[in-house]
C-alpha cells in the first residue's frame, strides 16, 4: 500500500496539474496574443507539467523520508505549501483574468518558491534537490516567455484586450 506521504505527494501533483489544466483556456483571447517564434507548441505544456510535477512529488517523498525531525518535516510542508499557492495562482492570472502582466509579477514568487525547494530539500536528499531542477528550468523559461508576451501585447486591462 501507499504510505501517507506518497498519497500526499501524488495528491499535491495531481491537484496542481489538474487545476492548471482546468484554469488554462486556449480560447480566442489567447490565440490572438502575439507570441515569440520560440514559444513551444501548446500541446507540449501538459506533458511537460506532468513530468515536472511528478518529479517534484518524488522529491517530496525522498525529502520527507530523509527528514530526521518533525521540525524538518515542517520545513518540507511549508516549502510545498508555499509552492502550491504560487503555482496555483499563475494560470488564473494569465488565462482567466487575461493579465499576463500580473502573472509576470506573480511568477517571481513561483520561481522563488521553486528555488527555495532546490536549496532547502538538499539537506534531506540530494536527489530530491536535483529532481526540482527541471521545475526551476521550466519556470525560468516560462517567466521569460511570459515577459515576452507582455512586451509584445501590452497594455493589458483595457477594454480592447479584455
Amino acid at each position: 500500500m501507499f504510505s501517507p506521504i506518497v498519497i500526499a505527494a501524488i495528491a499535491w501533483a495531481v491537484i496542481l496539474g489538474g487545476a492548471g489544466g482546468l484554469l488554462t483556456e486556449i480560447g480566442s483571447w489567447y490565440k490572438n496574443l502575439k507570441k515569440p517564434s520560440w514559444q513551444p507548441p501548446d500541446w507540449l505544456f501538459g506533458p511537460a507539467w506532468t513530468i515536472i510535477l511528478g518529479l517534484a512529488a518524488w522529491a517530496l517523498v525522498l525529502a520527507w523520508n530523509g527528514a530526521a525531525t518533525d521540525a524538518d518535516r515542517g520545513i518540507i510542508i511549508a516549502l510545498y505549501a508555499a509552492n502550491f499557492v504560487f503555482h496555483f495562482l499563475w494560470s488564473p492570472l494569465f488565462f482567466k483574468l487575461h493579465r499576463p502582466d500580473w502573472a509576470q509579477i506573480e511568477v517571481v514568487f513561483l520561481w522563488s518558491s521553486v528555488f527555495a525547494m532546490c536549496i532547502w530539500l538538499r539537506p534531506y536528499s540530494v536527489l530530491a534537490s536535483w529532481l526540482i531542477v527541471p521545475y526551476l528550468v521550466w519556470v525560468s523559461f516560462a517567466s521569460v516567455l511570459n515577459a515576452k508576451i507582455v512586451q509584445l501585447n501590452r497594455p493589458f486591462g483595457t477594454a480592447s484586450t479584455s
